[in-house]
């Protein structure tokens, strides 16, 4: 893939994320009988926040803040208004795909008592795809020749 596509890759994100974060990531209900409300990322935050500021803080910089952030500096270096990929920026995708192990959690706790009905919607996976695909935009925007020679000198990639 060329640069020009990764870099136009990475931009698409920019859109696709703020609406993955609204998408309806699972409908959830208290009994089967009863009709299921569709929780998405943002209104998942706003119902943490009124009972868990600070979880609600993790799971908006987690789900949010990182990978808009990593995105966003990614393609700083892509258009070459950062001169290298950040340290940090590596973890920034790690941290990105938390959220999504901890919805996943959710609705494995959920099915499991049985005392709910959880289903899976289509926003999950849009949200999903965008935390993988950020994942693997910024592992192919890294320069081949950058890690041949890292790799032979023993320096650690950036």
């Amino acid at each position: 893939m060329s640069a020009r596509a990764l870099a136009w890759a990475n931009l698409s994100l920019l859109v696709l994320f703020p609406i993955a974060w609204m998408a309806p990531l699972i409908r959830a209900g208290l009994l089967p009988l009863f009709g299921l409300s569709e929780i998405s990322v943002l209104s998942g935050i706003v119902s943490l926040w009124a009972s868990a500021p600070a979880l609600a803080v993790l799971v908006a910089l987690l789900a949010v803040v990182a990978p808009y952030a990593k995105t966003l500096t990614l393609a700083a270096v892509q258009f070459g208004y950062l001169a290298r990929k950040p340290a940090w920026l590596i973890w920034l995708g790690r941290l990105a795909m938390a959220d999504v192990f901890l919805i996943a959690l959710y609705v494995v706790i959920v099915k499991g008592i049985g005392l709910g009905r959880v289903e899976v919607a289509w926003g999950l996976g849009l949200f999903t795809a965008c935390v993988f695909a950020s994942l693997i935009l910024s592992y192919l925007a890294t320069p081949a020749a950058r890690l041949t020679r890292d790799a032979g000198s023993g320096k650690t990639q950036a």
